[in-house]
């Protein structure tokens, strides 16, 4: 079947040829810099007028009276989410039982159609968001919006697990199977086959090829440059060598990662199937002793998140710097609304649509409820986080993986350096799988044949993310990701009464027991 962009070669070829354009005039910008100082100097120079176009055009203030900056787009999100939850009937509460069963496997039959196993689209889902936004991303969020800013990540995670159901549903019913038995599914094909059911043909694919190019430009920041260059902002405090030489730490990574990437779906699926559970122990582990070592100031800790998520000692406008803070980072984290896990999971082998959904309701609550809760009472039991403190040059500069370290660094001496080899293990799945993300919008956007070209230009942006500034990387990261919302948000706003029917219609069969006889267990 020809991609959505064939019946219009000439656009398709304008695309290609300023996407290659740009790749290369990167390309010849860092190799005739000469200098690690004047390449990164020439990276963030481009950046900022980047950043700042999309800061014009993308995020509004809602709120412009505000003392406070309230982005559109985190409204935008905010609204979907507590929409979604309400319509489906709060199934981020009640089919978390129902979820943990489909992983075990209970109902999977081994002649489902699909790539990978539900569980592998978990972690593949998985290895994309559990990364450096828990371990840098909730340093930031902490440093910049105070403790408060915790509560509002978790609620953002709450909601975030009922928009990732309704996301990873419609990916599979949308999804399509290609002769050689890959998939391409995700919001690019919800958006332009769904759209087109309703009549909508035209604003489908106009949406489809709007999130296909976002996806793209995010996938080579938020999902590659934002890794590296905070992963070795943590490195570089054990191998200070790495100040220094800062693109040996990225020719390492680029290397690492174009060996699984080549491979596709079922290479990266394997690889986050061996990666993600062991290093999310290490983490839990390693935070879990800190705080149950402080167990005596739990409460206070608790008690200091809630007091400062709803202060207004400092006006409207800092009670709203700490929830968007809360909220944005709970997007960057969990991505749900940002439509990106549901090109993964429409790889999983499942009879029923609205099963996968089920299963990517986990992420949110893995990722951002239990991991980034965790992250935040270490900062916050250890005080790191104060902006007058020893490490506000590492707030002020973004560093928030350096300033992860710290916290844990203070209670276990030797920990920096595991927590070293979890935030490269961390940064490493991210970008496995965000190349995928990325392929598959490329893929959508110019076809098959030229998805190496993508996977050459993936490897090639994580040497320049080690040598770009970290706030620099932090704003273009977030601009793309976010920006994603926008066409993805629309399609779940438009199908998601599809979903709701279908969710009835299998919520009646698991009541039944139906879904228990078709895998002999009735």
């Amino acid at each position: 079947m020809k991609n959505d962009l064939e019946e219009n070669k000439p656009v398709r070829s304008i695309l290609f040829r300023i996407l290659v354009l740009l790749a290369v005039m990167m390309g010849v910008q860092v190799a005739v810099a000469g200098e690690e100082a004047a390449a990164a100097h020439a990276l963030n120079d481009a950046l900022g007028v980047l950043n700042g176009w999309l800061n014009t055009v993308l995020f509004f203030d809602v709120f412009p009276g505000e003392e406070g900056e309230f982005p559109f787009i985190v409204a935008w999100l905010v609204a979907g989410a507590v929409f979604l939850t309400v319509k489906m009937g709060f199934i981020n509460f009640r089919l978390l039982g129902h979820s943990i069963a489909i992983l075990r496997g209970r109902y999977s039959r081994p002649d489902d159609v699909g790539e990978v196993s539900p569980f592998q689209a978990l972690t593949t889902a998985l290895s994309a968001t559990v990364g450096l936004g828990n371990i840098a991303g909730v340093a930031i969020a902490i440093g910049i919006g105070g403790p408060g800013a915790t509560f509002w990540m978790i609620v953002a995670g709450l909601l975030g697990m009922t928009t990732k159901f309704t996301e990873a549903s419609l990916a599979q019913m949308y999804r399509e199977i290609r002769p050689d038995g890959h998939v391409m599914g995700g919001a690019m094909e919800y958006l332009s086959r769904g759209f087109s059911e309703m009549g909508w043909k035209g604003i489908g694919k106009a949406l489809a090829i709007l999130f296909s190019i976002l996806t793209t430009g995010a996938s080579l920041g938020g999902g590659n440059a934002f890794q590296v260059n905070q992963s070795l902002t943590a490195v570089k405090q054990q191998i200070p060598y790495l100040a220094q030489e800062p693109w040996i730490y990225g020719v390492v990574m680029g290397f690492l990662v174009g060996v699984v990437i080549i491979g596709g779906i079922r290479r990266i699926a394997h690889v986050a199937e061996a990666i993600v559970p062991t290093m999310v122990g290490i983490y839990l582990a390693a935070a879990g002793w800190i705080v149950f070592s402080h167990a005596e100031r739990v409460p206070e800790v608790f008690s200091l998140i809630l007091s400062s998520a709803f202060s207004m000692e400092a006006g409207m406008g800092a009670f709203i710097g700490i929830m968007v803070q809360g909220f944005r980072r709970a997007a960057f984290s969990s991505e749900a609304g940002i439509g990106s896990a549901a090109i993964a999971h429409s790889t999983a082998r499942t009879p029923y649509p609205v099963r996968q959904g089920i299963v990517a309701l986990m992420e949110p609550f893995i990722d951002t409820v239990v991991i980034c809760t965790m992250t935040a009472l270490v900062i916050i039991i250890t005080g790191v986080y104060d902006a007058n403190g020893p490490h506000a040059e590492l707030i002020a500069n973004n560093q928030g993986a350096a300033l992860t370290a710290m916290a844990f660094g203070s209670v276990i001496s030797w920990f920096p350096v595991i927590l070293s080899i979890s935030v490269v293990l961390f940064a490493y799945s991210t970008m496995i799988s965000w190349s995928y993300y990325g392929e598959r919008c490329w893929t959508y956007l110019f076809g098959e044949r030229w998805s190496m070209i993508y996977k050459i230009a993936f490897v090639l942006v994580v040497v320049a993310g080690s040598i770009g500034s970290s706030s620099a990387v932090l704003d273009f990261s977030d601009y793309l990701l976010l920006s994603m919302a926008f066409p993805n948000m629309f399609a779940l706003y438009a199908l998601s009464g599809h979903v709701k029917r279908r969710l009835n219609a299998y919520l009646e069969k698991l009541r039944s027991g139906e879904l228990a006889r078709e895998v002999g267990r009735g």
